[in-house]
């Protein structure tokens, strides 16, 4: 069986996502086979694995860090929020139903035999598994169910490094306040401390690591700076979904809507110098983009209507003569005339779509999840120069669109003049396909596009070795060695 070190948090987004995928990668690069591993996550940005299963975009993420396919085994719970206290539960890859947050709660004790089969069979294929935790370590109101922070790493018996996130202030009672919080038991499991997001000259905080360790009695096992790389973040609190961004000869504008999903099917377009990609939240903000993309989400009928009432409806209907429209999952669907959700799929009704393609929308019981790859059909209009070029994505959707628009893709999607859509997540990720629209947006300025296509995969690659090497640097891995119990 495989050993273990688990990664829990202060509170959110201090970065464990990021350290998990560094681990994964620099075990991997020191020649063990590592996996992630997070038993519940909550996430609208989600991922198809090669068996149809649908898990958090952050563990397959994770699992590209460490060499590996994603698997089911790395995530067995996510939660999808539908509402402020709701959200569809998904067990294993396959949605169990729809449940307010009460209701998951008295029940999510009966999924701990899920989480140890996962983690069992995981752990019978790995040397070291990963373990991320959620949100912070000290939930004093949830720790009587708690399985994804102290409940489970005394479930696998884990060691457990405690991450603090330094740019956000208060590092001091974020680690020290959490120590104090936790039981003496919980407290023993937590081996070293982690000061991330550190920025500026770390000499300046050596006095910080003495004071963090006497008071703490626990060592601080790094200091890690602000790594600039380009990984993909955890989904509502992503610092690119800020509606200011580096102004770019190419301005590409998403529509941020509030259950926004899989919104990292743009990031491969933040890869080309000269391109701007920017969220965008109300309508005075829409300005003049070259391209619009209307992203997935995962309460359509909601979110349109929340686009209507914004006024943003109206501005990209008067856009979409002049500019490329994109819709994708969600976006496709609020693209056509109509949507309607008669089995209460994601919280039911019908709503009439932007009308700007010929199709409806109508939500069934069973989620399609599958991964998907084919060719762009012979295509007109603005986006032309994607007609015959190969894709690969997945798929992940509750309806089945229909109408008498003609086809974008060779399996299905619509376009009518300059607007287009389909349901396929990462259709843009294939380097000729990104690299048609750049240079497209570029000839539509009158300027000439001289760049390469950029090749995803490859990039990433890099931008996981930039991770692991800074994190390396940091960290102090024969501490980290000592504490899982296997050394170089």
């Amino acid at each position: 069986m495989a050993k273990n070190i688990m990664l829990q948090g202060t509170m959110s987004n201090v970065g464990k996502s990021l350290l998990t995928a560094a681990l994964c990668r620099i075990f991997r690069q020191d020649g063990y086979s590592a996996a992630p591993f997070k038993s519940q996550n909550m996430a609208l940005n989600s991922y198809i694995t090669a068996d149809g299963s649908e898990i958090g975009r952050a563990q397959a993420m994770q699992a590209e860090a460490a060499g590996l396919e994603p698997s089911v085994l790395m995530n067995p719970i996510l939660l999808k929020p539908t509402t402020d206290v709701g959200s569809q539960v998904i067990v294993n890859g396959r949605v169990r139903g729809n449940m307010k947050a009460a209701e998951y709660f008295r029940h999510k004790k009966e999924l701990v035999p899920d989480i140890t089969a996962a983690y069992n069979k995981l752990a019978e294929r790995h040397d070291i598994i990963v373990i991320e935790g959620a949100g912070s370590a000290a939930e004093l109101n949830l720790k009587a169910d708690d399985i994804v922070n102290m409940g489970l790493a005394k479930l696998v018996d884990a060691p457990v490094l405690l991450v603090g996130d330094i740019d956000r202030g208060g590092i001091f009672a974020q680690l020290l306040g959490t120590l104090m919080l936790i039981e003496q038991d919980e407290r023993e499991r937590i081996k070293g401390l982690i000061v991330n997001k550190f920025r500026g000259d770390k000499t300046i905080f050596r006095s910080g690591v003495d004071i963090l360790e006497q008071r703490g009695g626990v060592p601080v096992a790094g200091v890690v700076p602000y790594i600039k790389c380009d990984i993909e973040d955890e989904d509502s609190l992503s610092d690119k979904l800020g509606s200011r961004c580096a102004n770019g000869i190419i301005d590409i504008a998403v529509i941020r809507l509030p259950h926004i999903s899989n919104y990292t099917d743009f990031d491969v377009f933040l890869q080309y110098d000269g391109v701007s990609v920017r969220y965008v939240t109300k309508y005075p903000e829409l300005g003049e983009p070259d391209m619009i993309i209307v992203p997935g989400t995962k309460s359509t009928i909601a979110d349109m209507r929340w686009l209507r009432e914004s006024g943003l409806e109206a501005a990209i209907k008067r856009a979409a003569g002049r500019v490329p429209v994109f819709g994708i999952c969600g976006g496709y669907q609020m693209l056509g005339a109509k949507i309607a959700d008669p089995g209460n799929s994601e919280g039911g009704g019908e709503i009439e779509g932007m009308g700007l393609l010929e199709t409806e929308t109508v939500f069934a019981a069973e989620k399609h999840q599958t991964r998907t790859s084919g060719r762009f059909a012979e295509i007109g209009g603005m986006l032309s120069a994607l007609s015959g070029l190969n894709f690969t994505g997945y798929e992940i959707h509750m309806g089945e669109t229909s109408g008498s628009a003609e086809k974008l893709l060779d399996c299905g999607g619509a376009y009518s003049g300059s607007v287009y859509g389909c349901y396929i997540h990462g259709i843009f990720d294939k380097p000729q396909v990104s690299a048609a629209v750049v240079r497209t947006l570029y000839e539509r300025r009158g300027l000439r596009f001289d760049g390469a296509c950029i090749d995803r995969a490859a990039y990433k690659e890099k931008q996981f070795d930039i991770l692991a090497d800074g994190v390396r640097k940091n960290l102090d891995m024969e501490l980290i060695y000592k504490i899982i119990g296997q050394r170089l």
